[in-house]
């Protein structure tokens, strides 16, 4: 189900199933996804180059995915609770009233969780360098979207363990930039372990050094 090139130049962890849904059920955007990572050639250049989730790497997801129908999308959602209350207790239990008695409206119970791209029924985020505890931002915005059924499985794309051999390669700064309390697979997969994603499928995938260009090592 994934092309060889892709394997040698990306870890991947299947949650869910995500991996079966996105190539049985939504073969268009899997290959739209297939192609970005065919493209993804990264150099130690942009590695240096300042500005975390902004800077070219990032870019290069904009400039492949959007022009092909993915759109950036933020939810809000208010929860509406029906409160029924019981009819006279009974030896068989007694019934419900047959109307609500109370309305609560929870505002804002969903409030503007935002994936980086959508396209269909795939959600798909990209975290190059942000802080870890954005993961779990990301992983709550796509249970709520999987609970509300806009989407019906997630793609997280982050860096991969070994990429540190080429950031220790450009110097301390550059090491120190790209810490281990940073985006890595490292601290997205025991958040998946621990099912922080719910009920929604997740593919999870790490850029390797692979994808570094100008890196021989």
């Amino acid at each position: 189900m994934i092309p060889v090139e892709i394997k040698n130049k990306f870890e991947i962890l299947n949650y869910g199933h995500a991996l079966e849904i996105l190539t049985t059920n939504y073969q268009s955007e899997w290959d739209d996804i297939i192609g970005c990572l065919k493209n993804l050639s990264i150099t130690t250049e942009e590695i240096m180059t300042a500005g975390g989730n902004k800077s070219p790497i990032p870019a290069k997801f904009d400039d492949y995915l959007f022009p092909r129908g993915w759109t950036e999308t933020k939810i809000t959602a208010d929860l509406l609770v029906k409160k029924m209350d019981r009819e006279k207790r009974t030896a068989q239990g007694g019934r419900f009233e047959a109307d609500r008695t109370e309305d609560i409206l929870v505002e804002g119970f969903i409030d503007g969780h935002n994936v980086d791209f959508i396209k269909g029924k795939v959600a798909f985020d990209l975290e190059w360098n942000s802080k870890d505890q954005t993961f779990d931002r990301d992983l709550l915005a796509m249970r709520n979207y999987y609970d509300a059924r806009i989407i019906e499985v997630g793609i997280i794309i982050t860096r991969a363990e070994n990429l540190n051999d080429v950031f220790s390669s450009l110097g301390k700064e550059i090491k120190m930039k790209y810490g281990a309390s940073t985006t890595w697979m490292g601290k997205l997969k025991p958040r998946l372990d621990a099912r922080r994603n719910g009920g929604c499928p997740i593919l999870a995938i790490g850029i390797t050094k692979g994808c570094v260009s100008d890196y021989d090592g």
